[in-house]
């Protein structure tokens, strides 16, 4: 792996900083890259003697290869080409197409505002872009395998999503170059898919959604790549607990804050803690809306309602400290200390009597 003392050299003489992150609404701005701010030591393997011994950050959070950006850095995206999409494919309302030239982004407040989905028909197009979600995911799971690039999964899940006359959301939102997000070991959302293979040991988030009849499905999982080690398996199956839990704490005239308060208890006296900077949010004709979901404690006082639907997402981290950094590209985030992250997510919709798993196949 790369050394970061020459990550170091690079960013004291860049004065430019990434751009804010924009993949998930209400999330808080992670810090500029920069050396001071990883609480981890990298040095390449080259440098490591075979029989050196295991260093503290081992002992506590297991072995596996960190993600570094390349050097030397490129900032933004502007060089990576998105997949073409045919124009008989219907585009959400922030991508520009020969039919829709006036398309603005995604975010105004009449746009981010909460609203319940009641209609019938509505309904039913908001189930079957789950559905899709669903099973996109489950063809990304095949293509995850040890030797494939992360930017394999992307031409997969790209190919398979148009296949099923749908828009890959993720797709030029807010200038996203990619289909989906690809999160490998130390990234903790927002990674770009790209050339470097999955190794064995390796866990990797895939977080896909699209846009099926003016409806978006959302969904992601980690998967575990070859022969993980303990650490990465228990990391991955709490995150899954996890969202079990969110999940469990919704209904009708629920509070939303629940949820975080559900989570926060399943890991108390653990080493783990949850990520406050990202949230889930509110979906429908819109990727991103109201409400938050809030993972950690928190106030909110609202109270779900039949009609809402959202995302439970929750980011979970090895250790005490969940802070992240955001890289050159202005998405991919990794952990301050290179400790491994893993996220799962579901669509989830309120109902009359209780709620509803909408990405569970």
């Amino acid at each position: 792996m790369r050394s970061l003392s020459s990550l170091s050299r690079a960013a004291s003489t860049l004065s430019r900083p990434p751009r804010p992150l924009v993949g998930h609404a209400r999330q808080r701005r992670t810090q500029p890259l920069a050396l001071s701010h990883f609480k981890r030591q990298i040095t390449s393997e080259s440098e490591q003697p075979q029989s050196a011994e295991p260093s503290e950050h081992d002992l506590r959070y297991g072995f596996y290869g960190v993600i570094l950006p390349e050097e030397p850095f490129v900032w933004g995206t502007s060089h990576m080409t998105p997949r073409g999409v045919p124009p008989q494919i219907t585009r959400p309302s922030y991508v520009p197409d020969p039919s829709n030239p006036d398309a603005v982004l995604e975010g105004g407040p009449s746009r981010a505002k909460r609203k319940l989905i009641t209609d019938a028909e509505d309904l039913q197009k908001l189930r079957r872009a789950a559905k899709l979600a669903a099973e996109t995911l489950q063809f990304a799971e095949l293509l995850a395998q040890p030797g494939n690039p992360t930017d394999f999964i992307d031409m997969g899940v790209h190919e398979f999503i148009l296949e099923h006359e749908a828009y890959p959301s993720p797709l030029l939102y807010k200038g996203f170059p990619k289909s989906c997000c690809t999160s490998v070991n130390n990234i903790l959302v927002h990674g770009i898919p790209d050339d470097r293979p999955l190794q064995d040991g390796d866990i990797v988030n895939v977080d896909v959604t699209v846009y099926l009849d003016g409806f978006h499905g959302d969904t992601s999982r980690t998967f575990l790549i070859g022969d993980v080690d303990e650490k990465g398996r228990e990391l991955v199956s709490i995150t899954e607990a996890a969202l079990e839990v969110g999940i469990a704490a919704c209904g009708p005239g629920r509070p939303f804050k629940d949820i975080g308060k559900a989570i926060h208890q399943l890991l108390r006296g653990k080493d783990y803690s949850v990520s406050s900077a990202f949230t889930g949010h509110g979906i429908g004709q819109e990727f991103h809306r109201q409400p938050w979901i809030h993972h950690v404690l928190n106030d909110e006082p609202e109270i779900m309602q039949p009609g809402d639907c959202f995302t439970i997402e929750p980011a979970i981290v090895q250790g005490d400290d969940p802070s992240g950094v955001t890289y050159p590209d202005g998405w991919t985030v990794s952990t301050e200390n290179c400790a491994r992250a893993a996220q799962a997510e579901h669509m989830v919709l309120i109902t009359e009597t209780g709620a509803e798993v909408l990405t569970r196949l």
